[in-house]
């Protein structure tokens, strides 16, 4: 596709970083082309790639190849998908920032003012932004001229109204930031422009979507803006998740320091990669390995599971006044016909009723013909929303973050 612009999109964690490459005219007929992830980041880097069809183009070890760094690794990426653009120019890089904090409500142009505030939110996630921001800087080291925009997971719940962000803490707590943020909402905010598409006449409706993941939460919208979200001041509130144990009394995070000598680290290996379907379960993380599991304690994990996100839908409703569609998206949302099964009929007290065909089948609309909620199965895909964002950023000024830090 000669003479079209080309974006990068850059999803980085801790050992492995997924990258998309979208291609097009204009951000409303962009096209995925390139999707792939460098992963053992920190061992063994290896390089994979495939094209829009999902065939293989790259397979490589990156530290054989002299290109084991955070720097290196991402001019390599750059050179290798420079020489497949045939033609089209790599205009931008947009980055997955899981937090803005209360300063960011939309997408930004980074500059070295705007990646110093981002460091001061280390704090609110500091398993993840960390490496959202270590990659930003290899990038502009490796490729100083290119323009890098950050999109945040937390700038669609900004629409809340108060009650929903706040905790009943003193308000001096409050006002240094302690308030709940939510996450997810590139999806989210996919789900809310997707959805009137599918069924426009839910474009002002009471909408609760379960992203359904490895990371799991639910968000209340009305009108496809953001009312209420089931995660809070970080990534562990809500559902349990593959790791993540959801909601929990804080008094139990107060008995294990007192009672069981649990430092801050501790705490947080426990919360963040010991708990969800693994504590429960003692098995897996993974919802399909529970599902196909005999196992009872695998049984428990799912059912517990199942019950944590329809209470959450039921909860999120009562916080609209009402529901008039339910969603699943991400990949347990996407792909897991028994869970959705499960979480419907926990909800069947609110009108909630599939179509098992349909649901076995992932159709668009899986509720039955007589349900008085309509349900929904809806891919998400939050790197088109953070290339529609970034492009949109550029068309915007005529030169994004001309001071971006290079090698900071």
């Amino acid at each position: 596709m000669p003479n079209r612009n080309a974006c990068l999109v850059v999803n980085a964690g801790s050992s492995s970083l997924k990258f998309s490459v979208f291609q097009g005219a204009g951000k409303a007929d962009l096209e995925a082309v390139i999707t792939g992830q460098i992963s053992g980041i920190g061992t063994e880097p290896l390089f994979e790639a495939k094209d829009a069809a999902r065939r293989p183009l790259a397979k490589e070890n990156l530290a054989r190849t002299g290109h084991g760094e955070r720097a290196a690794m991402l001019g390599f990426l750059l050179n290798w998908i420079a020489a497949r653009l045939d033609g089209a120019k790599l205009v931008a890089a947009g980055h997955r920032v899981v937090h803005g904090g209360t300063l960011f409500a939309a997408p930004v142009a980074l500059t070295p003012a705007v990646l110093t505030e981002l460091e001061a939110l280390v704090p609110l996630a500091p398993l993840h932004q960390p490496h959202n921001l270590a990659a930003i800087r290899a990038l502009a080291e490796a490729y100083p001229e290119l323009p890098q925009v950050a999109c945040f997971d937390t700038a669609f719940h900004q629409t809340q109204p108060w009650q929903a962000q706040t905790f009943a803490i003193p308000r001096e707590l409050t006002a240094e930031g302690v308030r709940r943020y939510g996450f997810h909402g590139l999806s989210y905010e996919y789900i809310a422009r997707r959805l009137p598409e599918i069924e426009p006449a839910l474009h002002d409706a009471r909408v609760v979507v379960c992203h359904l993941g490895n990371g799991s939460s639910l968000c209340a919208m009305r009108a496809g803006r953001s009312q209420d979200t089931s995660m809070g001041f970080t990534a562990l509130d809500g559902v349990p998740m593959g790791t993540r144990p959801g909601v929990l009394d804080p008094g139990v995070l107060i008995y294990l320091m007192r009672e069981k000598g649990y430092g801050a680290d501790e705490l947080e290996k426990l919360l963040y990669h010991k708990s969800g379907l693994l504590g429960v379960s003692g098995l897996s993380n993974d919802m399909r390995a529970l599902l196909d599991s005999d196992d009872p304690r695998a049984a428990e994990a799912v059912e517990l599971f199942c019950h944590g996100v329809a209470k959450q839908a039921a909860a999120l409703a009562a916080s609209m006044g009402g529901l008039d569609a339910l969603v699943f998206t991400a990949g347990i949302g996407e792909h897991s016909a028994p869970v959705r099964a499960r979480v419907a009929e926990k909800l069947a007290w609110l009108g909630v009723a599939l179509d098992a065909a349909a649901n076995r089948a992932k159709a668009t609309r899986v509720s039955a013909a007589g349900s008085r909620i309509p349900v929904f199965v809806i891919p998400t895909d939050e790197e088109r929303m953070i290339a529609s964002h970034t492009l949109d950023l550029l068309s915007k000024t005529s030169r994004i973050a001309p001071d971006i830090v290079r090698a900071a």
